[in-house]
């Protein structure tokens, strides 16, 4: 790989509270989590291009983050890490919190609203010019609907991760990873199988190679493409 690596997509802030929990609320049966740390990293995209870096990687981020606290401190995890290429926000950056007992997750708070906002694209164009490789890290908040003409014309080789909330892949990808339910829900017609969705997917995205994921049972990555 040539040039960097350019990780497009939307950066969440994850938060984990950690505790012991010993007693119960006297006014609800609930625990009470008596907190002895809290931990934050990036998640979503940010958190796919914080490991390539940490890999040994020349990575490029181009994300979403609001001009609010938890963005402040997304850019701070991200400081030194990666090279952050930053579209605006409309609305909070989103926070997910985890409230941890004796390593068992009780509850998760989500909060922010945030979605990308179109904006002028020179510095997205430049990144996509020098890329050795692009990673499309989609969850559903804007940064590949603003940014999918460009990725359209791309050169690098595109994988493209889906969410159900977010763009279809752009035709032509070197590969695609959908999960299970993703596959369903870009599939045309009954569902076969994740066999038969990865090559249904392979023929209607004009993609390379396609893996559906299934968690634990690993993936199903047809060995050759259906001609």
């Amino acid at each position: 790989m040539s040039g960097p690596l350019v990780v497009i997509g939307d950066t969440l802030l994850d938060v984990d509270v950690e505790g012991g929990a010993d007693r119960l609320c006297p006014d609800a049966p609930v625990p009470v989590v008596d907190v002895d740390a809290e931990h934050a990293r990036p998640g979503g995209a940010g958190l796919a291009a914080l490991l390539a870096a940490r890999d040994g990687a020349d990575v490029v981020l181009v994300t979403a983050i609001g001009d609010d606290q938890d963005g402040r401190r997304l850019c701070g995890l991200l400081a030194g890490e990666v090279e952050l290429v930053r579209l605006p926000l409309r609305g909070g950056t989103v926070r997910k919190t985890r409230i941890r007992a004796r390593g068992q997750t009780l509850v998760r708070v989500d909060s922010g609203d945030g979605r990308a906002r179109h904006a002028a694209h020179d510095e997205v164009a430049a990144a996509l010019r020098q890329a050795g490789a692009v990673l499309v890290s989609d969850y559903g908040r804007g940064v590949t609907r603003v940014t999918r003409e460009l990725l359209r014309g791309a050169d690098a080789p595109l994988v493209w991760d889906p969410h159900p909330k977010g763009e279809q892949p752009v035709p032509g990808c070197a590969l695609v990873t959908p999960s299970e339910a993703e596959a369903r829900l870009l599939c045309d017609g009954p569902y076969e199988g994740p066999d038969q969705a990865a090559r249904h997917l392979m023929r209607a995205l004009r993609a390379r190679a396609v893996a559906v994921t299934l968690g634990g049972r690993g993936a199903a990555w047809p060995a050759r493409a259906a001609r």
